[in-house]
């Protein structure tokens, strides 16, 4: 029996799209043998590869002046990549810092280049800075921030408008999951496994006029440009993880698109909240202007009770509810796979839980 898969990634797919993958595994379009077992060469895959970026340019609208590229390494190898793509040593580059994830780019730009901080929530990251607040540098390479904290659960609710320095952003928790106007950035970037695949790729959207200028010691399988010239092909590609993220892409569209996707994520996301809000038990510290739609964080007011809570939340099969080690508490991550019907079912259980424990 399938549960409800509440893990903040590797995350929930959609069980229609599992059940394609399911049903193609072993002999994939009556060619004797699976997606995974066919050269990335091939015109059969090449179909496969335009096929998908065709689809997240139509969901996305993106430009036509934006490459796509479908790389291996993690939402994290773009921490280094950006800077290294994009920044020359002894260039400036401005990050905005909310959370962990912030922090961690933050870390790694250092490496490469200064870095002045235009932004920061500080504390507890329960907040996310306003528009008033950015303070960006003269000349910056770049300005970077991540729209959607995972770990503590904040969402910037505006797109900060730059001082005419590209943006960037690290969309691998939201992407997909609202419209977007691409041509408000210069460069994002997404790990796969929130809410567009498996893990084991990333998807990178990069204006034209910001590739081509990578740091003369960028491998080249890290270069934008070359990965760009050869269709994301300079090597052997996350085959499976593209072909998957082509199903996806294909479901987001039979749903409605992301208009459709929007809403059905607004309406799992306020009934959540409203229940924490409702409770004497539950609570979650995030400012109400910056509470991210994909990652609802909350705590129990008596910590004792968090195993339990755990222990049988799993017994009601609701599964992937720990928060993660930095923050402790709980997770509930709402992804666009997520359906309405595991909502609320784990309010039903919250609501049992605190009638017997509250």
């Amino acid at each position: 029996m399938r549960v409800h898969n509440f893990s903040p990634g590797p995350a929930v797919l959609p069980l229609e799209v599992l059940e394609q993958a399911q049903g193609e595994l072993l002999d994939w379009k009556g060619g004797g043998m699976s997606v995974m077992e066919i050269s990335h060469r091939s015109k059969a895959f090449m179909d496969v590869a335009a096929e998908a970026e065709t689809d997240l340019r139509d969901l996305l609208v993106i430009p036509a002046n934006y490459k796509v590229l479908f790389l291996q390494g993690g939402a994290s190898a773009q921490f280094s990549l950006v800077p290294m793509n994009l920044g020359q040593a002894r260039s400036t580059a401005d990050y905005v810092n909310t959370g962990h994830w912030s922090e961690r780019a933050i870390a790694e730009a250092r490496r490469y280049c200064r870095v002045l901080i235009a932004g920061d929530a500080g504390g507890d990251y329960s907040r996310t800075p306003p528009q008033s607040e950015l303070q960006f540098s003269d000349g910056a390479a770049y300005v970077h921030y991540t729209p959607n904290e995972t770990i503590s659960g904040v969402e910037f609710q505006y797109v900060p408008r730059t001082r005419g320095a590209p943006l960037v952003a690290d969309m691998s928790s939201s992407i997909l999951s609202q419209p977007l106007d691409v041509s408000q950035f210069g460069l994002i970037y997404a790990g796969a496994q929130k809410n567009i695949g498996p893990s084991g790729l990333t998807v990178v959207i990069v204006r034209d006029d910001l590739i081509g200028h990578a740091r003369p010691e960028t491998p080249k399988v890290f270069d934008y440009r070359a990965v760009a010239d050869n269709q994301s092909m300079l090597n052997t590609p996350p085959t499976f993880a593209w072909y998957m993220a082509g199903l996806v892409f294909k479901w987001l569209k039979r749903g409605g698109g992301l208009e459709a996707t929007a809403a059905r994520n607004r309406i799992k996301a306020e009934a959540l909240y409203a229940a924490i809000d409702a409770s004497q038990l539950y609570e979650n510290s995030v400012a109400k202007d910056a509470r991210s739609r994909m990652n609802v964080t909350f705590t129990l007011n008596a910590p004792d009770l968090d195993a339990a809570f755990l222990a049988e939340a799993a017994g009601a099969g609701l599964q992937g509810l720990k928060g993660h080690r930095v923050l402790g508490g709980m997770r509930a991550s709402l992804y666009n796979a997520m359906p309405l019907s595991g909502v609320e079912a784990l309010i039903a259980f919250m609501r049992e839980f605190e009638r017997r424990h509250g």
